[in-house]
């Protein structure tokens, strides 16, 4: 079968999707099975990856592998009588791209679902949650939002000692007169960016049985208003029914899609374990369309040791990769950890503290000394596990080094040990980035947040700022680099 490629929209013409093998993996010599190749794109410009033959016009694929690249002639041989044929017409063609850090179920949610993190007013709120009824069945909840995050953040919405700063806005704090009218078939649980306000639309209220007479219900004239507090929130999330195995997989679907349009074709992914059931699905479907690594948390290592679960285990589809811990906060929210103060602020920023895969000791206070943390990376490195830890501000990165590289003096050499920092945002300079070479650690980053977090790095952080984002740094001072 021949065909010609469609056009597509892009910075590239053309992005294909192959897989986990370099396209210098073979040579156009290989030897081929007697009935051709399964895929052979020809006429195109190829991105090779190799100095010695930087590009190549043709491509032959078979069980999922690249088997040949190099001019039309050289692979035209592969070309039987089963084998698809695209003809690219000088298109160009990249090897997939590899995006290291994805929440894919929140994603998920969001792209179906209620997605409120740009909102901040009422016309706002209500648009949004009409179009999200639009999308769902009737009954389907919505559920999060989380409203004012992006206005609240670029705002430096948190001040010395968790109060507002002095040039945020007052919150926005809707009531549900803002969404019953475009949301009487679709039950809402929604709530802002820092889980401080809450709000239930009139079906969610009457769905949990919730009135004036529940703690935390705020009434006026005898009838709710829709806010709520955590506790009365709390009550009515336990309402809400498990969503449908249908409603997970065409979440999943959607992120799949939001994928394979920027060219994704493997990804590693914060993964629950509720999600793998997902994942198994969608293969079995034939609409599992990229590769996925999943990370579970990392207080997991011994749970997971003991179902016989190794690093790496799976297959080249759905397989473990790693384990996700978590020492700071983030940017936005002024709350990743620093030497120094906030200039915004006067606060340091906090030890991520929410759960056993904080930077929390084993009695649950501080962080003095490491603790928690410290136990967790030493246990999953001695079963194999390769931590991976987020850590933004400068004395967390500093932190989970010298947690990595006690570790690493205590447990010895290991076959296969890939530390990684996720973020690794504001180091203090080129004896940092020099430090991580020396430990082998890998620098897991993001540059979507030099456009989003930089935009208030100088005035919360001053000249702290000048060592955020380096990647020129880390890379010449021998840091393997991994974008997502």
């Amino acid at each position: 079968m021949i065909r010609t490629a469609r056009p597509l929209q892009g910075a590239l013409a053309a992005v294909l999707a192959f897989g986990l093998t370099a396209m210098t993996a073979c040579t156009p010599t290989e030897s081929r099975p007697g009935g051709g190749a399964d895929l052979v794109l020809l006429g195109g410009s190829v991105w090779t990856g190799d100095d010695a033959r930087p590009t190549a016009e043709a491509v032959a694929v078979s069980d999922g592998r690249i088997v040949s690249v190099g001019s039309q002639s050289e692979v035209a041989g592969w070309i039987g009588i089963d084998t698809e044929v695209i003809q690219l017409e000088g298109r160009f063609v990249t090897p997939g791209f590899i995006d290291n850090h994805t929440h894919f179920n929140r994603a998920g949610e969001l792209l179906l679902g209620v997605n409120l993190l740009e909102v901040a007013d009422g016309v706002g709120l209500r648009d949004e949650v009409a179009a999200t009824a639009e999308r769902l069945p009737e009954g389907a909840w919505m559920v999060g939002g989380m409203w004012g995050a992006y206005e609240q953040w670029a705002m430096n919405s948190t001040g010395a000692d968790g109060e507002p700063a002095p040039d945020a806005r007052a919150p926005f704090d809707p009531d549900r007169s803002v969404v019953d009218g475009v949301s009487a078939d679709n039950p809402a649980l929604l709530w802002n960016w820092n889980r401080t306000r809450y709000l239930a639309n009139g079906a969610a209220l009457a769905a949990a049985g919730a009135d004036c007479s529940w703690e935390g219900v705020e009434c006026e004239a005898g009838e709710p208003t829709g806010r709520l507090d955590g506790t009365a929130a709390a009550r009515i999330r336990s309402a809400i029914p498990p969503k449908t195995v249908d409603q997970r997989l065409a979440e999943g679907r959607a992120a799949l899609a939001d994928l394979a349009q920027f060219g994704i074709t493997t990804f590693f992914d914060i993964t629950p374990p509720s999600q793998v059931e997902v994942y198994e699905r969608l293969r079995e479907a034939g609409d599992l369309t990229a590769r996925v690594n999943m990370r579970m948390v990392l207080d997991t290592w011994d749970e997971m040791r003991d179902a016989g679960i190794t690093e790496g285990f799976g297959d080249d589809w759905i397989r473990y990769q790693g384990l996700k811990g978590f020492v700071d906060g983030i940017m936005g929210s002024s709350q990743a950890r620093f030497y120094e103060p906030y200039l915004t602020t006067g606060v340091r920023g906090y030890w991520r503290d929410d759960s056993n895969t904080g930077y929390v000791t084993a009695d649950g206070s501080g962080m003095e000394p490491a603790g928690n943390m410290e136990a967790l990376v030493f246990g999953a490195d001695s079963a194999g596990f390769n931590p991976r830890v987020h850590a933004i501000g400068d004395e967390a990165i500093d932190s989970i080094m010298d947690i990595f590289e006690r570790v690493m003096e205590v447990n010895g050499p290991r076959e296969g040990r890939r530390f990684a920092i996720i973020h690794n945002q504001v180091i203090r300079g080129p004896e940092t980035a020099q430090r991580q070479a020396e430990l082998g650690l890998i620098a897991e980053m993001q540059p979507y947040h030099t456009i989003d977090d930089m935009r208030w790095m100088e005035e919360r952080i001053g000249d702290r700022g000048r060592w955020a984002y380096a990647f020129g740094t880390l890379d010449e001072a021998g840091v393997l680099l991994s974008f997502g």
